[in-house]
């Protein structure tokens, strides 16, 4: 296990990808010693809690509108403040872990989390608890794009597998679990603390992470040199807020003029952010993304694959409590426990990949998806059948088969993509993935969203919901479909995206 070289990459060649990562049987023929798991365990663990305060905030709206007297619009940006700056500022960080280490990045994102929550948990009114949500989304894209890179310089070949599969595994269950944990601790109400909770159950996690990061886990970084490209940081983060904030705000509020004009100009903006990194990266200067990774077809078009897998899994969380809760009158906690065998699926699914990727090999993801489309599908069909009135115990075993999809898609996927890319841009690769991942689960809930408020209208209560829950439901099985057919596109990765 080696972490301190910056040529200690995550390329593989096809073989060692097929062999090792996807079919667990380690590359290497010289005896290693084992790997420890101590830093896997740490790195996982910010990862959860990043994630779950992405999700977990959605079942807590009506307690903090209550309590702190805010209004709609209040609470819109309580949930955006987090998203946008986390999907605005991954590739930036990810370029700055390359440079200045993944591991400092990784505990100052961490350090400011912790902080930004004990904030969020005390705030006292709607502006402070905003500024506290868009605090914790800066710290969270400090951490986020540092993972990748921090497991793939510290594991290598099986070791790298199951550290991949735990990964996914934590954003999963934060994903999956989170409105059960935020319906659990109002519930409970720990403290007499209601929704404040949620919040400052980060604060001793984080400090203990903070405190063991620095001594468990190795500082790995890229080489090359050490300037930060500041005019295409500013570029893709105008370019990237004018995509993500109008996609966030812009359904809530009637689409107003000002988010059709952002999304106009964030085209031209973008295009020539592009141009910037290419031309850096030809004259042989420091881009933020070095666009050589893009050379790598299993990079390129698995960018796309992950765009439109976590526009399914993102779209569908929203929808499925829409219409549990607004649907069929379930409370957060009760629709929350629907989401068990999701969550059992996924686990099992995570568990098993080792073995069931070395018999389907690169072909896993697709066979995952293809799972979700069953999944999905046979409750889109239920859901017509059942309405907002028959039992819904009939809708475990669907989302059972969609969880055991999402589980064999997620880590083998993220490893495909990022199986080209050499050490020196590791993170930035991590934060171009990561990005997409969060452009990818924006739109989804944007577009699905739309087409859900725009058939149910005002009749939450009625055969309507279920019906375009249905209806949505079928766009989904669309999208993952499309991941099939990408997977197929992405070819084989026989050598570095980078040099």
């Amino acid at each position: 296990m080696r972490a301190d070289k910056p040529n200690g990459g995550l390329s593989m060649t096809t073989e060692e990808l097929s062999e090792s990562e996807l079919a667990g049987a380690p590359a290497a023929t010289v005896a290693e010693p084992p790997p420890r798991w101590s830093p896997l365990i740490l790195v996982s663990l910010g990862t959860f809690i990043t994630v779950l305060d992405f999700f977990i905030v959605n079942v807590a709206v009506p307690d903090i509108q209550q309590s702190l007297h805010a209004s709609s619009v209040a609470v819109q940006f309580v949930l955006a403040g987090y998203g946008l700056p986390l999907a605005t500022l991954m590739i930036t960080s990810g370029r700055m872990g390359d440079l200045y280490g993944r591991r400092r990045l990784f505990v100052t994102g961490l350090a400011l989390f912790t902080a930004a929550s004990a904030c969020a948990g005390l705030a006292q009114s709607p502006a402070q608890l905003v500024a506290a949500r868009v605090f914790q989304g800066i710290a969270a894209s400090l951490v986020t794009p540092q993972v990748l890179a921090l497991l793939g310089a510290m594991y290598q070949g099986r070791a790298r597998a199951v550290a991949f599969n735990v990964y996914g595994l934590a954003i999963g269950l934060a994903a999956v679990f989170g409105q059960l944990i935020g319906g659990s601790l109002i519930a409970l109400d720990p403290g007499g603390l209601g929704w404040r909770a949620i919040f400052l159950v980060n604060v001793p996690v984080g400090l203990v992470a903070v405190a063991l990061v620095p001594r468990l886990v190795p500082e790995s970084r890229g080489g090359g040199r050490t300037r930060l490209d500041v005019i295409g940081m500013l570029l893709v983060m105008l370019g990237l807020v004018a995509v993500v904030l109008p996609l966030t705000e812009g359904r809530e509020l009637g689409w107003p003029l000002w988010s059709v004009l952002c999304l106009i100009a964030a085209v031209p903006v973008l295009a020539v952010f592009a141009v910037q990194q290419h031309r850096g990266t030809v004259r042989g200067g420091a881009p933020l993304v070095n666009t050589t990774l893009f050379r790598s077809r299993a990079f390129s078009v698995g960018l796309f694959a992950m765009m439109f897998y976590y526009a399914t899994m993102g779209a569908c969380f929203l929808v499925l409590s829409l219409y549990l809760q607004q649907g069929r009158g379930m409370s957060p906690l009760g629709s929350g426990l629907l989401y068990l065998p999701l969550g059992a699926g996924f686990f099992a699914a995570t568990a098993l990949a080792g073995r069931l990727v070395g018999r389907l090999g690169r072909q896993a993801p697709a066979v995952g998806a293809l799972l979700v489309v069953v999944g999905y599908g046979t409750l889109a069909v239920l859901v017509s059948g059942i309405g907002v009135g028959g039992r819904v115990e009939w809708l475990a075993g669907p989302l059972l088969v969609a969880g055991l999809g999402m589980g064999l898609t997620m880590a083998p996927l993220s490893s495909m993509v990022l199986a080209p890319i050499t050490a020196d841009h590791a993170a930035a690769a991590s934060g171009v993935l990561t990005t997409a991942q969060e452009i990818g689960a924006t739109v989804g809930t944007a577009l699905i969203g739309s087409i859900f408020f725009r058939m149910v209208g005002d009749h939450t209560q009625a055969p309507a919901t279920s019906h375009a829950f249905s209806v949505c439901l079928a766009v989904l099985v669309a999208f993952d479909l499309l991941v099939v057919v990408l997977v197929q596109l992405m070819g084989k990765a026989s050598e570095p995206a980078s040099d």
